[in-house]
């Protein structure tokens, strides 16, 4: 629950909602139009909730005016060399080059503190009962479900429920696919399409048509598709239920459901398979949010999950195709070295490997401070197969 005092001092309190897993806000305080920015991002920073009342269109100009000082203050941070030259660029894989990644990810983690602060109330069925609101009903009931009872949430985070329902009604073409898949809200959308290609231009190994493929971490349900489109049998796992109401809604889009299970869990079922897909979030660390689950790996425990438990999970001449880029290498967040090691314990060894560059315009940004690592990523498919066992020694 958030609680604070209306117009009135009189108490009031509503439920809390965060699709992202926030933590709600001890103190909340009422604000409208007549609240100076300035006023309002002092309290933000303070870790004050602000519950807007006022016209809607300017909550999202007061939304814009926080992050403009926001920004500010986090440029005013980065301080030029003595010279009046830009900040030299961290080295490759250097520490250095970790340390601005970290930095990064406190700025991003500071700025959802601060812009999230700002706050929207919310009827029972996902209206916004505020002057000049768009309705976000349906928006709202595809990311949350029903509800029983008014709410609070971010204005922020509403915004991106608002992109979720579009990028949903749309969809996000797929070349491999010749198609649309249509990502769900809090799941990941398949906007870079280079690793998708790889899947679905790699060779398939031969075992993979007698036997059943499998993926780990099915998500959108774009990957499962193309090996379905390939003519596979797809037996497909996620533990999130949002992903996998989204690979079945893509599935069924696509007429490919006959040719794919879905089942809600973790990594390996029991069984061997001809093929095994993976994925992974690509960067090593916490999780900021429920949201950041698709792209951060905390102690690599998916990757590593999938790298242990595939040699007893291959049919004889099967493959592993692990889609995996190398950003985290060139942030210094995982070595080359360490990836091997970790094929090499699991039973494995590397059958091939193919990559691709990026095609994000990130990787072109020169006045990002990760510039030199994001332009220098290569997403790989590395085809792995059980390592065969050395020849008995001579007597």
């Amino acid at each position: 629950m958030v609680r604070w005092l209306d117009a009135d001092d009189q108490p009031q309190q509503a439920v809390w909602r965060s699709l992202a897993g926030h933590a709600p806000f001890e103190r909340v305080v009422l604000v409208d139009d007549a609240t100076p920015a300035d006023d309002a991002y002092r309290m933000a920073r303070a870790g004050t909730g602000l519950l807007w009342v006022g016209d809607y269109q300017n909550a999202r100009h007061l939304l814009q005016a926080l992050g403009r000082r926001l920004k500010a203050r986090i440029d005013g941070r980065r301080v030029a060399r003595p010279d009046g030259a830009a900040p030299a660029l961290p080295a490759l894989g250097s520490p250095a080059m970790a340390e601005a990644f970290a930095a990064q990810r406190r700025e991003q983690n500071e700025r959802t503190r601060i812009l999230g602060a700002l706050l929207l109330p919310f009827d029972a069925d996902h209206g916004v009962p505020l002057r000049r609101a768009p309705d976000v009903r349906e928006a709202g009931l595809e990311a949350h479900g029903v509800v029983n009872e008014p709410y609070v949430a971010s204005l922020r985070e509403l915004q991106g429920v608002i992109g979720a329902h579009e990028w949903r009604k749309t969809g996000v073409p797929v070349a491999a696919l010749k198609d649309n898949i249509h990502p769900h809200h809090g799941v990941f959308s398949p906007v870079r399409g280079e690793y998708v290609d790889l899947v679905a231009r790699t060779k398939l190994p031969a075992a993979a048509k007698p036997a059943r493929a499998l993926e780990l971490g099915c998500g959108s349900g774009v990957l499962c598709a193309v090996l379905a489109r390939r003519g596979l049998w797809v037996v497909a796992t996620d533990v999130s239920p949002a992903a996998l109401a989204c690979s079945e809604d893509n599935l069924t889009r696509l007429e490919l459901k006959e040719r794919v299970t879905l089942l809600p869990q973790s990594l390996y079922p029991k069984g061997r398979f001809g093929l095994v897909v993976c994925n992974p979030p690509w960067v090593p660390g916490p999780a900021g949010s429920a949201l950041d689950g698709a792209v951060y790996d905390p102690d690599s425990r998916m990757l590593r999950g999938f790298l242990d438990g595939l040699a007893a999970h291959l049919a004889p001449g099967g493959e592993g195709w692990l889609i995996l880029s190398d950003l985290a290498e060139h942030l210094g967040l995982r070595s080359r070295e360490e990836l091997l090691g970790w094929i090499s314990a699991a039973g494995l060894q590397v059958l091939g490997r193919t990559e691709t560059p990026p095609v994000h315009a990130r990787a072109s940004d020169a006045a990002d401070p990760l510039h030199r690592a994001r332009a220098a990523e290569m997403t790989s498919l590395w085809r792995l197969g059980r390592a065969e066992a050395p020849a008995p020694a001579l007597s």
